[in-house]
């Protein structure tokens, strides 16, 4: 049978670069590699020797999408490192500033790069010519998002206001009630595209995973909690390293993640929601019933209507925050250095971020982690493609190459971040 090969030079509508080889042989695929070859950009090497303050500012250059992720993470491990804990009114604007995160890059995901897809369209332009109300609803609810980002965090791409503690700022009460009508706004609108999501033709492709979220007794976890998984996982976040390994592999830059003695995890919305439903706001959970989310979700195909829940949660949260909302006596708790180590973790839009620091007496760096989500979902990513690929060989190679894109796509992958996409490549024997 003749080789066919289908070349793609780079996958749009994700962030970051690499490619995707598929051999089939037979009518049998005999081998996926999501080949990922952004140069490692190595964050973890020059943060040793930086004091220990600085943490939060250079890791929120990591990613122009979710920086709150790695700026908070930071900054519970430097915080769990010197024995001290934020709470109070200073807790409830993380959690309001990373409410704005989750808004703006889900809506982001949603609407100009995944929608695209289940609507026949190569890009949120040519879609807008036929749904120009549904383009300018999802720009002006991401703008919410940012807004939020910057009225606390002093801008929207890498904030500058955050610091371990706490900030170096907090808002008036009545600088966050500026955002309430927007927000009361967003709250209708993101219902809305939650609907219009679940209108999405969506395949048969339920799958079995390892789900790996962060848990809280009290809320649906964002910023604390234990790690815990579907397959009897409950450990501190300290313990992360002793069952999530991460190794090198050839074709790839980016490390990938195995539970340890198992296989592949799955981070991110589907795992946080599957695993949290029971937390999310009885108004959150109506909406899922409204749209036929169940209690779990098991197609990744379907994580666009996750990712709309997690924003009509957002948008619902951030009012209630903002509108029982007590300025603090101080912006930050004063932090001492020691020498330990630290250990902090944070529900990114992606799914867990993982950081660790080792600091001396004077607060120095002298040894550092990081782990992006896009970082542990690889493997499954891979594990995916392999299972859809083989159900759907029969495609031509156009119809084969756009669901492998629009495949890949479901799991908004970061692979910048993942690389501390898409040249296509089918070899069909």
């Amino acid at each position: 049978m003749t080789n066919r090969t289908i070349k793609v030079d780079y996958l749009a509508r994700v962030e970051g670069e690499g490619a995707l080889y598929v051999k089939i042989k037979d009518k049998k695929v005999e081998d996926i590699k999501l080949k990922i070859f952004e140069p490692p950009r190595f964050f973890e090497a020059f943060l040793r020797g930086r004091d220990f303050r600085e943490v939060p500012d250079i890791t929120a250059r990591i990613c122009g999408i979710c920086p709150i992720a790695y700026e908070l993470g930071a900054s519970y491990a430097m915080e769990d490192a010197c024995g001290i804990k934020v709470e109070g009114p200073l807790r409830d604007l993380r959690r309001l500033i990373y409410y704005g995160e989750w808004i703006e890059s889900h809506v982001l995901h949603i609407g100009m790069l995944h929608a695209p897809d289940f609507l026949g369209y190569e890009d949120a332009i040519q879609m807008a010519k036929d749904h120009s109300e549904v383009v300018k609803n999802v720009l002006r609810l991401k703008k919410i998002g940012n807004d939020i980002m910057v009225v606390l965090g002093g801008r929207e791409i890498h904030p500058i206001n955050l610091r371990i503690g706490g900030f170096y700022k907090v808002p008036k009460k009545r600088e966050l009630g500026v955002l309430l009508d927007e927000l009361k706004w967003a709250r209708d609108a993101s219902i809305e595209l939650a609907k219009l999501v679940a209108t999405f033709p969506f395949p048969d492709f339920d799958q079995e995973y390892e789900f790996i979220a962060m848990r809280h007794p009290d809320e649906y976890a964002i910023i604390e909690g234990q790690l815990v998984s579907n397959k009897g996982m409950d450990i501190p976040i300290r313990e992360y390293d002793d069952h999530l390994i991460e190794e090198h592999v050839e074709h790839s830059t980016a490390l990938h993640t195995h539970v340890k003695e198992r296989e592949t995890a799955f981070v991110g919305p589907m795992a946080r929601y599957s695993l949290n439903y029971d937390k999310l706001s009885p108004f959150a959970q109506g909406v899922a019933k409204d749209i036929g989310l169940g209690k779990e979700c098991h197609n990744p195909f379907k994580s666009i209507m996750v990712r709309a829940v997690e924003v009509v949660y957002a948008v619902d949260e951030a009012i209630r925050n903002i509108e029982g909302y007590q300025e603090p006596d101080k912006p930050a708790v004063d932090v001492q250095p020691r020498a330990a180590t630290g250990y902090g973790c944070t529900e990114a839009p992606r799914g867990i971020c993982y950081h660790r620091y080792t600091i001396d007496e004077q607060g120095i760096v002298q040894d550092a982690k990081i782990v992006s989500p896009t970082a542990v979902n690889l493997p499954t990513i891979e594990k995916d493609l392999w299972n859809f690929v083989e159900s759907n060989v029969e495609l031509s190679d156009d119809k084969l190459q756009w669901q492998c894109e629009q495949a890949i796509r479901n799991y908004d992958p970061c692979i910048s971040c993942s690389c501390h996409f898409l040249k296509l490549n089918v070899d069909r024997q």
